[in-house]
């Protein structure tokens, strides 16, 4: 565990936000030796941050065993020198043991998913992440995505809750998130909240929520290709829109249409990337299934035009 403030480390974008995938072995195990050295050159690379067993980590598919074990991991390798946060979700009695087992891991905070299944009313939403954050010790960042829409009101509740830092979106309704940061300025005035685009492949709507004046991000990306997501956070945040659009034209759109060609691609096709980079990350676990082979050529070659791109000097 780091010992400044998540929110502070946060709030200084410095470098991409890492979603490590997660590692199985040729038995089906989780592999703690390749996550660990996956995480470790992530850091390396410059992460800012590390979200283990996430979205794309693939937290849905782990136990509580496998996910502390997971987290643990990633707080060891990252060691300190970026803050760890890890995934909470299910309903109130898992989300709470998720929410102990990162405490216990290590971790710095708690990125809080969706409840299962249910599609819950405003007050419902507002009592669960409240009771979630009250459970443990560690700042909580809500996500906002699929059964967890927030009105702006809300969110202005959840700005107010203490141990609640951030508010990351999933949802990609520029005018409710506009209304969102609105409504949490004026009604919460001098609090320091964190907003987080999170849709997948975040980089291609880069410049639209900066717009909005949300520069924080996750990206996929990073995984497989880190000099690429640093030359785009780079350029994002130097105001080189220039650069920007030519690698949303030459990589993240066509990476997008790429991903766009199979369910839960966003993740397998990330941890297809990966491998292809020469870290054997294993496959993913179903319900989740591999890309096939073509696509497996397409994104190797979009990868090399990555490269190709910076190399020219994006």
């Amino acid at each position: 565990m780091t010992s400044a403030p998540l929110a502070a480390r946060l709030s200084i974008p410095s470098g991409p936000l890492f979603f490590p995938v997660t590692a199985y072995g040729a038995d089906g195990g989780v592999d703690l030796d390749v996550y660990r050295e996956h995480v470790r050159r992530g850091v390396e690379a410059g992460a800012a941050a590390v979200f283990a067993c996430c979205g794309t980590g693939e937290f849905h598919a782990l136990s509580p065993e496998e996910f502390e074990a997971c987290v643990a991991a990633a707080v060891e390798a990252a060691d300190g020198r970026v803050p760890v946060v890890a995934g909470a979700g299910y309903g109130p009695a898992l989300a709470v043991r998720f929410a102990r087992l990162a405490e216990a891991a290590g971790a710095d905070g708690l990125l809080a998913m969706p409840p299962y299944l249910v599609v819950a009313g405003q007050e419902g939403l507002l009592r669960h992440y409240q009771e979630l954050t009250a459970a443990t010790s560690l700042p909580v960042i809500v996500y906002q995505r699929d059964n967890a829409v927030f009105t702006p009101e809300t969110v202005v509740e959840l700005a107010r809750t203490e141990g609640i830092i951030g508010f990351k979106d999933g949802l990609g309704d520029l005018d409710l998130i506009q209304r969102i940061v609105s409504a949490v300025r004026s009604e919460v005035p001098g609090e320091e909240f964190l907003y987080f685009n999170g849709l997948p492949t975040a980089e291609l709507t880069g410049l639209a929520y900066r717009g909005v004046g949300i520069t924080l991000y996750s990206s996929a990306v990073f995984c497989f290709a880190p000099e690429v997501a640093l030359a785009f956070h780079k350029a994002l945040n130097t105001g080189d829109d220039e650069a920007v659009n030519r690698l949303i034209d030459g990589f993240y759109r066509p990476f997008v249409d790429l991903r766009a060609q199979g369910r839960g691609y966003a993740v397998s096709l990330v941890k297809a990337g990966v491998r292809l980079r020469g870290l054997d990350v294993g496959e993913v676990r179903p319900p989740l299934h591999e890309p096939n082979e073509d696509h497996v050529k397409q994104l190797a070659q979009l990868i090399e035009r990555g490269y190709g791109l910076i190399e020219e000097g994006v």
